[in-house]
Formats: C-alpha cells, sequence, structure tokens
C-alpha cells in the first residue's frame, strides 16, 4: 500500500514536503464509481480522475454517463460508463466486471449511489422501504463483495462508502433513509475489520446537506434554507467539490493506516445542531 515515509525522506529542499503530492496521487489506480452519472457521484469521479485515477461511472442513465465519461477522459484520463442497477445483485456484480474488463483492475469503490423520499413514518409503505433500503444498503453491500473479491487477488484497496449526516442524527420523516445509512456505517465498520487483513481498507464519508438534485425541493424552502445556514457553524451548505478532499485522501495512500472510520463532512452540523 505504498512506501514508509520517514521524516527526513519526507522534507525536500527548503524543507518542503516532497512526499506530499505522491501521496495523494492516484497515478495508475482505477477507481469505481456507482451514482457516478450526478451529484456528489460526479463530483468525487471527476475528483479521483484529476488526482490520477482512471475512472468508471455507474448508474441507470446512460447518458448522463457518458457525458461524465467524456469530461473524465478529457482531464487525460481513461474511462468508462458502466449501465446497471445496483438494487439488483446482478447489476452490482455487473458493474465491478465491466470495469476490470475495460480498465484493466479495480483499485478503488466509491458507493455513492442512493436514492430517498420523504414520508412520514406512519405512512411507510413496504415499498418505499424496499426501494431505498435495495439501493442504499443492499446495493452497497454486494457492490462491496464484488470488488473486494477482486481486490483480494491484487493485493487490497480501498473501498468508500457514502453515509450520510442521518447516521448520527434523527430527523423526521426521513425513517427509511436514516436506517439504511446508519446500516452503511455498520457494514463499512464490519467490513474494515474483516477485510483488514486481505489489505482492503473500508471507510465512509458522512456529507451533510449537499446542493444536488436529491435535495433542489429542500433549498427551494427559503425558511428552511435560513434555518440550515443558522445550523452549520461554516455558515453555508456543502457542493459536490467539497467532498473532493475527503474522496481523495480516502482513496490514496495517504490514509493507508485509516479504515473502518466516518469522516463527517457537514460544515459543523453534527457538532452543533440545535436541540
Amino acid at each position: 500500500m505504498g512506501a514508509y515515509w520517514s521524516g527526513e525522506e519526507a522534507l525536500g529542499k527548503g524543507g518542503r514536503n516532497s512526499a506530499g503530492e505522491a501521496m495523494f496521487s492516484l497515478a495508475g489506480k482505477v477507481a469505481l464509481v456507482t451514482g457516478g452519472s450526478r451529484g456528489l457521484g460526479r463530483g468525487i469521479a471527476l475528483a479521483l480522475a484529476r488526482a490520477g485515477a482512471d475512472v468508471a461511472v455507474a448508474s441507470r442513465n446512460r447518458a448522463a454517463l457518458e457525458e461524465v465519461a467524456g469530461e473524465i477522459r478529457e482531464l487525460g484520463r481513461r474511462s468508462v460508463a458502466v449501465v446497471a442497477d445496483v438494487s439488483r445483485v446482478d447489476g452490482a456484480k455487473r458493474m465491478v466486471k465491466e470495469t476490470t474488463s475495460a480498465l484493466g483492475k479495480l483499485d478503488i469503490v466509491v458507493n455513492a449511489a442512493g436514492v430517498n423520499q420523504r414520508c412520514p413514518s406512519l405512512e411507510v409503505t413496504e415499498e418505499l422501504w424496499d426501494f431505498i433500503l435495495d439501493t442504499n444498503l443492499k446495493g452497497t453491500f454486494f457492490v462491496c463483495q464484488a470488488a473486494a473479491a477482486v481486490m483480494r487477488e491484487e493485493g487490497g484497496g480501498s473501498i468508500i462508502n457514502i453515509a450520510s449526516l442521518l447516521s448520527g442524527v434523527g430527523i423526521p420523516t426521513l425513517a427509511p433513509y436514516a436506517a439504511s445509512k446508519a446500516g452503511v456505517v455498520g457494514l463499512t465498520r464490519v467490513l474494515a475489520a474483516e477485510w483488514g487483513p486481505l489489505g482492503i481498507r473500508v471507510n465512509c464519508i458522512a456529507p451533510g446537506y449537499f446542493r444536488t438534485d436529491m435535495t433542489k425541493g429542500l433549498f427551494s424552502d427559503p425558511d428552511w434554507y435560513a434555518r440550515l445556514k443558522r445550523q452549520v457553524p461554516l455558515g453555508r451548505e456543502g457542493y459536490p467539490e467539497d467532498l473532493a478532499g475527503a474522496a481523495v485522501f480516502l482513496a490514496s495512500d495517504a490514509s493507508r493506516y485509516v479504515t473502518g472510520q466516518v469522516i463527517y463532512v457537514d460544515g459543523g452540523f453534527i457538532a452543533s445542531r440545535e436541540k
């Protein structure tokens, strides 16, 4: 998972950290990003490509995927669009197979595919529950499983699951979504403990409120938006590019001794939420 950097080796002329860029570089790596056609998944896919990785993007929307794959190629990286549904086990397996067939291997997986629908808990149906859990939790697990089978043979890799601030707080009308994202955190910890001996690191990024297609309705409410900004110490919402640093860190050798962790990228929302 990379060479050991001593203090002397890390310092170049003038005390500069000459190893810094190499630690965060993803050159020569291959990544798969589910939910990569839009929103947070698209932002992460582009961030990994800018850091040097070749990136497969997967979702159910071919036209949007091809657009993102084209953006990645414009950055000088290889890319492939994989049309599949993570809520189906065969779809999860096919994503991994098509990625390795097209790009030769698999070093990094980001599980960013996700769905949500607000609903009072007394009105949640079995169909709504299954729709959300099948994509957000079941899909995440089976993509992890398929990826780990490949990474085990290649000597290791990094899996990054996308949780949510709902993994740590309760917000009304989001029971299925919160359950799915809390489950992602528990799943991440189990897989980190189980697959660590295989050289596979498994971590979580838990975003706060970000501007995406999924949250468009919320941000259109000026009263809700004003209340949100009061609750966030940094005083603003998140944007997809705000996840770039955390994603590249967890994908790279800079985090080679980090596994089973949850990084909240929420502007401080969790730390200071109004009671």
